[in-house]
């Protein structure tokens, strides 16, 4: 039971103790669970800034509402997903994976062909939308590895992305962002973590068919 106990424990922190910090082995070990979190095809279309630096967390918030999680969490994580997949982004993913399993290239040419004509092919609306999503996988796997380490984290959405995009200069890498999250320490002024988490009761969220 203790992954539900973890679950239970978190909430969306809205202040954090600045004072506190994130160890450097539990900010390693959240950043691996994300490097392992799973996404469509293995391709991880995404990048993640991790944000450490005061400066840049206090130029962030005014972009992100405004919201004082930005400058008072230990960390940011920006998660950014790249406007547009290319043949480039498959065949770099089609090498990575022939040096790691000890494939050859020509073995996987049918693979890379299909993930060209299912992802490639796609206007960059759709190809962005769909990046975003296994972005937000990540995203996940960053909430309950922080859950399971007893480090606060807030989701974010509330940001102006073209904003933060040009702080971060994310246009010139192809990226953009797509959420936001902050971890740290849960504020004793922060009067939202006593509140009992409100959920759907099981028989109104899962239907057995």
């Amino acid at each position: 039971m203790s992954l539900i106990d973890d679950l239970n424990w978190r909430y969306a922190t809205k202040r954090f103790d600045s004072t506190k910090k994130v160890s450097k082995e539990d900010l390693r070990t959240v950043k691996e669970v994300i490097r392992l979190s799973a996404s469509s095809y293995g391709l991880q279309p995404y990048e993640v800034m991790v944000i450490e630096s005061q400066e840049l967390k206090e130029k962030l918030r005014p972009a992100c509402w405004n919201q004082p999680q930005l400058e008072e969490a230990s960390a940011v994580f920006v998660f950014c997903n790249k406007s547009k997949v290319s043949e480039h982004d498959i065949n770099e993913y089609v090498k990575l994976k022939t040096q790691t399993q000890g494939l050859k290239v020509e073995d996987l040419k049918g693979y890379a062909d299909f993930m060209v004509g299912k992802i490639c092919k796609q206007d960059e609306a759709w190809q962005s939308n769909w990046t975003a999503r296994q972005a937000y996988i990540a995203l996940g796997n960053l909430l309950m590895s922080c859950a399971n380490l007893k480090i606060d984290a807030c989701p974010m959405e509330g940001f102006e992305a073209p904003v933060v995009d040009e702080i971060l200069d994310l246009k010139a890498k192809g990226l953009t962002t797509a959420v936001i999250a902050t971890i740290g320490y849960r504020s004793k002024e922060d009067q939202t973590a006593d509140q009992k988490k409100v959920r759907k009761a099981e028989e109104n969220l899962f239907t057995h068919l």
